[in-house]
C-alpha cells in the first residue's frame, strides 16, 4: 500500500502514469502469441492457437436447422419499442415488451372493436335468437373510446432465414474469438483457451489497447469505443473463418454485438457474459473514474479491494491469487480513466440489439454486483434467439471462478442446433389453399388446419404467400411458441448447474 501512495505522489509531480503498458518482447508466433499492428502505433498482443486436427470432419450439407427470422420493429416517439412477428395468424396482435415501468399500449383493431356489439344472446323480450329492435345506444355509450392509432417514429422489417448448425472442434471452418472487458486481458480466458484448443478449436484472444501486453498510447482518443471497435474489426477480418463464434465479457460484449451486426453472414453464434442490458453506451458524469489520474493512483488499493469484493462471489486466497495472476485488474489508471470516459456508443440501443438474428447465449453470475440480473433478462427478451443461463456460484468474473461450468455451457451451446422437421407428404397434399406450384415456392406455404396430437411442434411458424404492399401480422403466441420451442430444444443439450 505504501508503494501505491508513493507511485501516486510521483505521478502528481511528473504527470506520467507509473504502470504504462508496453508490448512484451518475448512473444513469438511459436509460443501461441502474435504481435499485430492494426494501425501505426497501435500494437496488439494476440493469442492464436491452431490445434492439430488428426481427423477432419467436414460439416454435412444436411446438418443444421433453419430458423425463419421475420419480424417488424417499431419505435415510437416516447421511446417505447414494439416487436411483432410477421407470419401467418388469424388475428393480428402486438407482442408486448416491458419498457422500464411502463408497457406499450395495445392498438385497437377492427376485429376486436365490434366484439361487444355483435352479441346474439336471446333476451327476455325476444322469442327467437335474433336481437330485438331496441337501439343498442346504452351499450355503445358504456364502451370505452377507441385509442387513436399512433404512428411509429421508425419501423424496421427483418426478413431472413438463418441456418444454425453444430460447430465441432474438428470443423476447420470454425474459429472462436474471446474479447475481454475494461481492465482485463487475454489471461482471464486461460481456462477457456486451453479447454477449447485441446478439443480441436482454433481460438483467438487479443489484448485490447492499453491492456495486457499491448501498446498503450498516451492520448484519451485512442480508447474510445469506435477506436477499439475498429481494432477488433481488423482482427476479425484477419482471423475470421466461414463460421465464427464470438465470446465477450462485460465491455467486450459491446464489440461482439458490433461484429455480429456488421457481419451477420460470418458470425454464427455469440456468447455474452455479464454484458448488461441492451442500452446505448454513455459515460457516467458522476463516476470515480472522472477523477485525475494521480488521484486514482492514490486510491489504487481501495479500487483493487472494491473490484475484488464486487467481481468475485468469494473473497479468499484463491480469488486474490486469480486476480493477481490473470491480470484481471492490472491496467494503467490513465487507460482505465480513458476507457470509462470513452464508452460512448449511441447506436447500440434496443433496436440495434433487436436486429440481431444470430443465436446468443447469455451467461450471468448470480452474485455479480456490477451488472444486475434484470439487465440480462431484458437482453434476453429483446434478442430474437436469446438464451439466459444463470450460474449460482459465480459473479462478474464467472469464467475464472467457475471455469468447468462455463466451459461446459459454452461447449454445449457450440454443439447445439435446432432440429429440422419436414412436413409429411399427405398433409401437403390435403391442403387446398395453395395458389402456386410447389416448385415455385421457396419453402412450404401452408400448414394443416387441425394437426394431430402426436405431431411435434414446428420449429418456426409457417408463412403465407405475400401480397404486394401488404404485410401479415401474427399473434403474440406465435412468436413465443417458436422461441419456446427453440429454448426447449436447447435445454436438451444444456448443462444443469
Amino acid at each position: 500500500m505504501l508503494t501505491s501512495f508513493v507511485d501516486g505522489i510521483f505521478c502528481c509531480f511528473t504527470g506520467k502514469s507509473t504502470n504504462v503498458v508496453v508490448p512484451i518482447e518475448s512473444s513469438e508466433p511459436t509460443d501461441g502469441f502474435e504481435i499485430v499492428e492494426v494501425k501505426p502505433g497501435r500494437i496488439l498482443r494476440v493469442r492464436h492457437i491452431i490445434p492439430d486436427r488428426p481427423v477432419v470432419e467436414e460439416p454435412g450439407t444436411g446438418e443444421g436447422g433453419s430458423v425463419s427470422c421475420k419480424h417488424k420493429i417499431s419505435v415510437y416517439r416516447n421511446g417505447q419499442l414494439l416487436i411483432k412477428n410477421v407470419n401467418e395468424a388469424t388475428h393480428p396482435e402486438w407482442v408486448r415488451y416491458q419498457n422500464g415501468d411502463s408497457t406499450v399500449d395495445t392498438d385497437t383493431t377492427e376485429n376486436d372493436a365490434p366484439a361487444t356489439v355483435q352479441n346474439t344472446e336471446p333476451t327476455p323480450g325476444s322469442a327467437t335468437g335474433q336481437p330485438p329492435d331496441i337501439k343498442p345506444a346504452p351499450q355503445q355509450e358504456q364502451q370505452p373510446p377507441q385509442r387513436r392509432r399512433r404512428k411509429p417514429k421508425r419501423s424496421i422489417v427483418i426478413d431472413c432465414e438463418r441456418k444454425i448448425s453444430c460447430c465441432k472442434g474438428t470443423h476447420p471452418d470454425v474459429a472462436l474469438f474471446f474479447i475481454h472487458g475494461v481492465g482485463g486481458s487475454l489471461d482471464i480466458w486461460g481456462s477457456q483457451l486451453d479447454y477449447f484448443s485441446q478439443l480441436g478449436y482454433e481460438v483467438i484472444a487479443p489484448d485490447l489497447v492499453g491492456h495486457g501486453a499491448s501498446s498503450a498510447p498516451q492520448i484519451p482518443a485512442a480508447y474510445t469505443f469506435y477506436a477499439l471497435a475498429e481494432d477488433v474489426r481488423i482482427l476479425f477480418k484477419r482471423y475470421a473463418k466461414r463460421r465464427n463464434i464470438l465470446v465477450g465479457h462485460s465491455y467486450g460484449v459491446s464489440f461482439c454485438t458490433f461484429l455480429a451486426h456488421e457481419y451477420p453472414e460470418q458470425v454464427h453464434k455469440v456468447v455474452m457474459m455479464n454484458g448488461g442490458g441492451p442500452t446505448a453506451l454513455e459515460p457516467g458524469l458522476c463516476s470515480v473514474f472522472n477523477l485525475p489520474t494521480c488521484v486514482l493512483n492514490l486510491l489504487s488499493p481501495c479500487l483493487t479491494w472494491s473490484f475484488l469484493m464486487a467481481g468475485f462471489a468469494h473473497q479468499g486466497a484463491r480469488e486474490k491469487k486469480l486476480l493477481k495472476e490473470k491480470n484481471a485488474f492490472n491496467v494503467s489508471y490513465f487507460v482505465l480513466r480513458s476507457m470509462m470516459s470513452g464508452q460512448y456508443w449511441p447506436e447500440g440501443d434496443e433496436v440495434y440489439h433487436a436486429e440481431l438474428t444470430v443465436p446468443v447465449l447469455l451467461v450471468h453470475g448470480m452474485y455479480d454486483k456490477f451488472v444486475p440480473v434484470q439487465e440480462d433478462q431484458r437482453m434476453a427478451e429483446i434478442l430474437l434467439l436469446g438464451f439466459l443461463k444463470v450460474i449460482d456460484d459465480g459473479s462478474h468474473m464467472v469464467m475464472m471462478e467457475c471455469p468447468d461450468t462455463v466451459n461446459t455451457l459454452l461447449h454445449e451451446f457450440f454443439l447445439w442446433q435446432p432440429a429440422t422437421i419436414s412436413k409429411p407428404k399427405q398433409e401437403v397434399a390435403a391442403t387446398k389453399t395453395i395458389t402456386k406450384p410447389q416448385e415455385d415456392a421457396p419453402r412450404p406455404k401452408t400448414a394443416p388446419k387441425s394437426p394431430s396430437k402426436s405431431q411435434p411442434d414446428l420449429i418456426r411458424p409457417t408463412t403465407s404467400p405475400k401480397s404486394s404492399g401488404t404485410v401479415r401480422e401474427t399473434s403474440a403466441d406465435s412468436k413465443s411458441k417458436c422461441k419456446n420451442e427453440l429454448i426447449h430444444q436447447y435445454k436438451l443439450y444444456s448443462f444443469k448447474s
